[in-house]
């Protein structure tokens, strides 16, 4: 890696400075489909929440790719060869990884796009960017893909223990100001290591037994910063109240009632999803990718405070708490609620509309279902059957992390935590105790 490039230096408040190189990554840059980025909020809704959230996935982009290049500095003094191609592919990986992502971050990802991944408008940007740079991301593509003969190269990209995830996980306990994510970034950095050392197609990405408690402090921080920070009970409640919004306008748009005028002030590319159906096939059709990556979150402000007008008391109502941060209420649940249990809850709730002169009785019990929303959430902080951290003990050996003696800790973060919820208004009294016969 040749010690005499030219670099752009941006000042991050989480890493420090961050060396760019003045050549393919630059370049990348400065492209309208990363600096997209810098209107989309990394927590989504959880700015409303969290007052200094306010950092977005373009912060993320650089320091993912920042680590990726500590990492790679790092594996080189320990004898992993590196060549320069490799290590500019490396870097164009970790700073696109997440260029798919849509407005409000994972809150609308499945939303505008049936049976979509962000990941999979990642890889359809990759390939537009790499046919306006003549093939120069072709081996980006390779470790994005892993289908590069190094697979861990793709490790880094994509993992359990990933740029990706050291990133967020610091930067998010950063910016909200919750301490207990808090993670020894370049502790684990410097204790990777190629197993075998050499790289090849054989090799994957492993932790030195001296880093074993740093990995576990970063199994619990994730699981701590997701109950905390991502499954934050008003976090979900602001996820719920925007479904709801985008759930009626669809309804509105695809009818043929008198509302279709004032809805059609908002944003032309959010409308275009919500009056079509678009599915992940056509990701790649130039009309989709385009209209998807104009929508930012401007997009979706813009449109709700167009929205707060509509005729529909419901959608006005519903466009105003998320506006003015009036929202639901969120309480988790012992067990998951039966059919009459839900049918009494939207029956409260339309009995409360009507008092408030948001619905008549005929429409009562249907508006309800825009404010009551039974769901769950759930999260696993180290899912060892589906891809293992590799510990190398000083004998050469690698064994999976939560079976090493030395971290007993980590075998109890290995399952699924399931939650379930009931989102609905507040001045209703519903009995989440109460459980009628089915």
């Amino acid at each position: 890696m040749s010690s005499q490039q030219r670099f752009k230096i941006f000042s991050d408040p989480v890493h420090g400075f961050i060396s760019v190189p003045k050549n393919l990554i630059m370049d990348l840059i400065q492209t309208p489909e990363v600096q997209r980025l810098r209107r989309i909020r990394q927590l989504g809704v959880g700015h409303l929440v969290f007052p200094g959230a306010e950092h977005t996935r373009f912060n993320h982009a650089l320091g993912a790719m920042a680590l990726m290049q500590d990492a790679l500095s790092s594996l080189s003094e320990k004898g992993t060869p590196i060549a320069q191609d490799e290590y500019t592919a490396a870097l164009a990986a970790a700073l696109l990884h997440d260029i798919g992502h849509g407005a409000y971050s994972h809150t609308l990802e499945h939303e505008l796009i049936d049976a979509f991944h962000h990941e999979d408008m990642s890889r359809v940007l990759l390939q537009h960017l790499n046919d306006r740079f003549d093939g120069a991301l072709d081996l980006t593509l390779q470790i994005f893909d892993d289908t590069y003969e190094r697979p861990f190269f793709h490790q880094l990209v994509s993992s359990q223990l990933d740029m990706d995830r050291l990133d967020y996980l610091r930067r998010d306990s950063f910016y909200t100001g919750v301490a207990e994510g808090e993670v020894g970034v370049q502790r684990l950095i410097k204790t990777l290591r190629v197993h075998p050392l050499e790289g090849k197609a054989d090799s994957e990405i492993t932790i030195e037994a001296k880093g074993i408690y740093a990995v576990e402090n970063f199994l619990i921080s994730r699981r701590l910063m997701y109950w905390q920070v991502y499954l934050h009970k008003t976090v979900l409640a602001g996820d719920q109240l925007l479904l709801s919004i985008l759930n009626r306008v669809r309804r509105h748009v695809r009818s043929r009632d008198a509302l279709r005028a004032p809805l059609d002030r908002g944003s032309r590319d959010l409308l275009f999803f919500l009056k079509h159906d678009i599915d992940a096939d056509q990701i790649a059709e130039p009309e989709v990718r385009e209209r998807y990556c104009r929508i930012d979150d401007s997009d979706i402000l813009f449109s709700l405070k167009q929205w707060m007008q509509a005729d529909d008391p419901v959608l006005s109502d519903l466009c105003r708490r998320f506006i003015d941060r009036d929202f639901l209420r969120v309480t988790f649940l012992g067990q998951e609620p039966n059919a009459p249990q839900v049918d009494l809850w939207h029956q409260q709730v339309a009995e409360w509309l009507v008092q408030e002169g948001l619905s008549s009785e005929a429409t009562a019990l249907e508006d309800a279902r825009s404010y009551l929303t039974v769901d769950y959430s759930q999260h696993t902080a180290y899912q060892a059957n589906r891809e293992m951290i590799g510990l190398l003990d000083r004998e050469g050996n690698v064994r999976e992390l939560s079976e090493t003696t030395d971290s007993p800790a980590v075998a109890g973060l290995t399952g699924f935590v399931v939650k379930p919820y009931v989102c609905y208004p507040k001045p209703v009294d519903i009995d989440v105790d109460a459980v009628p016969e089915g």
